[in-house]
């Protein structure tokens, strides 16, 4: 099979000088496991030294520097409910497929005394936290954090949320962005209504609260459709122009470099109607944006259901991650009803719910791979050669064509 008993004898004796194997012991090579040979004091021919070598522990064979498996340790610090639903058996199962190990952050130790990890992930708030990781990240530059703590304190406060959006450059792109316009009441809803006029706002405003701190509450949203239902209202919220979109809202989930769109159902139009029928007060949001509210497999008008255009979305996304300086996060858009790519982005979220998970585990992939391909330019060219002389000395043991057959 592996040519004649002579030649395979020679190959095998060559082999076994190259790798300096002892004789009496197994041993397997390039992927062929217990081949069944053990080398009993064969003759290696004159022109060769004979060497006495003692019996040892059953040798293994080192393994080529392309085969060794590297490990992306992920560090995680997490709500418990955030660590409920984003670590399930089947996403470990495959993180684990991957060579992604992922390991809780003990919070009752120093973070600088764990690990060590290639890359924290985290969603916790709070100054004291703040404090650590970023002192973390001071004396272990070369670990990726997702992401930094002041860039998510940005987005947990929906005043500077939205900031900067007019200066993105999408100047060249198919599409348009903007803000609705929007203000800040910090206390006393009852007599912002003179504000609301001042600064030109229209009814119906979306009533928000200012900040997101993981709460239920923190999302809750409102519909008030005239001055009088602002005192309903309990501030520090955010009052921002409600824009007709269709009843259809695009979630676009975010992971470095990679992007997911979804529909959403959103309320529906507001109509000169519905808004005398709602004078009296305010109306409460259903949840609109969860994934329970999916609208992927809705039967839709193709002008409301149509995604925003690619090329659009990728320039969108470019400039908010360095505006954001995020990589794990999310936008709430909307289509201005009866425009073509007029988009309004009206609330980011980070590190938001399972439709980004699999996405994260694919950007995870991404980093071991450019670790393995760092860890490979470290190494010395003297023992990359050596390793290609190993898996060429493996080699041997296939069948050469033009063989004689046994």
């Amino acid at each position: 099979m592996f040519g004649t008993l002579a030649s395979g004898d020679i190959e095998t004796a060559r082999l076994r000088r190259d790798l300096r194997i002892p004789c009496n012991l197994g041993f397997s090579c390039g992927g062929f496991e217990d081949l069944g040979m053990r080398l009993e004091g064969e003759n290696l021919g004159a022109e060769e030294n004979r060497e006495v070598v003692a019996e040892t522990a059953p040798f293994q064979v080192e393994r080529p520097l392309f085969q060794q498996t590297q490990k992306l340790v992920v560090g995680y610090a997490l709500t418990s409910k955030k660590k409920k639903s984003f670590l399930q058996p089947k996403l470990e199962f495959m993180a684990r497929r991957k060579g992604i190990c992922f390991v809780p952050i003990d919070l009752n130790r120093p973070l600088s005394e764990q690990g060590p990890f290639d890359v924290v992930l985290h969603k916790l708030l709070g100054k004291e936290w703040q404090d650590v990781i970023e002192d973390y990240q001071q004396k272990h530059p070369e670990v990726t954090v997702l992401d930094p703590p002041s860039a998510i304190k940005r987005i947990y406060n929906r005043q500077s949320m939205l900031q900067g959006m007019a200066d993105l450059n999408l100047s060249d792109c198919s599409g348009s962005i903007y803000v609705p316009k929007q203000l800040v009441v910090l206390k006393d809803s009852a007599s912002s209504a003179d504000r609301v006029v001042e600064a030109g706002l229209k009814f119906p405003l979306v009533a928000k609260p200012l900040w997101i701190d993981g709460t239920a509450k923190s999302h809750q949203l409102f519909l008030a459709y005239d001055k009088r239902s602002l005192a309903e209202l309990e501030p520090p919220l955010v009052l921002q122009e409600f824009v007709n979109h269709g009843g259809v809202m695009f979630k676009v989930f975010v992971v470095g470099d990679i992007i997911k769109v979804v529909r959403r159902f959103s309320l529906p139009n507001v109509s000169s109607n519905c808004e005398k029928a709602k004078a009296n007060g305010v109306f409460k949001f259903p949840r609109v944006s969860s994934a329970a509210a999916s609208a992927d497999n809705a039967d839709l008008e193709p002008s409301v259901a149509e995604l925003p255009p690619k090329p659009f979305l990728e320039a969108l996304v470019k400039e908010l991650r360095t505006l954001l300086g995020l990589r794990l996060f999310n936008i709430d858009m909307i289509r201005e009803h009866g425009s073509k790519n007029v988009f309004s982005v009206i609330d980011i979220n980070y590190f938001p719910g399972k439709s980004l998970y699999l996405k994260l585990l694919c950007s995870l992939n991404m980093i071991l791979s450019e670790k393995q391909t760092n860890e490979l330019l470290k190494i010395p060219f003297c023992r990359l050669w050596k390793d290609a002389r190993l898996r060429a000395s493996s080699c041997r043991f296939l069948p050469q064509s033009g063989a004689s057959q046994t």
